[in-house]
C-alpha cells in the first residue's frame, strides 16, 4: 500500500514539473508572474519551518523548538554565519532541554 502512495506522488510531481516547463513563454513573461514566482520557495520554506517547529504528529506544540527557532532568528538578524546560527538553535534546545 505505502508503495502505491510513492509511486503514485512521483508520478504526479514529476507531472507536476513537466506541466511547469510546458507552459507557453508568454505567460511566464508576465510582470505580476515575474514578481511572485521567486517568493514561492521562501513560503514554502516558512511553512515548513512553522510546521516543523510548532506540530508533533496532529497535536499543535509550543516547546524548546520554539526557543531555538526565536535564537536561530536573532542570529539571522545580527547576521550571524549559517553554522552560528545551527550552533546557537542547537545549543538553545539542548539546554532548554537539559532543563
Amino acid at each position: 500500500m505505502i508503495w502505491g502512495a510513492v509511486i503514485a506522488a512521483s508520478v504526479a510531481c514529476y507531472g507536476l514539473k513537466l506541466a511547469g516547463l510546458s507552459l507557453p513563454q508568454h505567460w511566464l513573461q508576465e510582470a505580476r508572474l515575474q514578481r511572485t514566482i521567486p517568493l514561492i520557495p521562501i513560503a514554502l520554506l516558512a511553512a515548513l519551518v512553522a510546521t516543523q517547529t510548532f506540530s508533533t504528529g496532529q497535536h499543535l506544540v509550543l516547546d524548546v523548538r520554539a526557543a531555538a527557532l526565536v535564537v536561530a532568528v536573532i542570529a539571522v538578524m545580527l547576521r550571524a554565519p549559517f553554522l552560528v546560527v545551527v550552533a546557537a538553535a542547537a545549543a538553545t534546545a539542548a539546554l532548554l532541554r537539559l532543563i
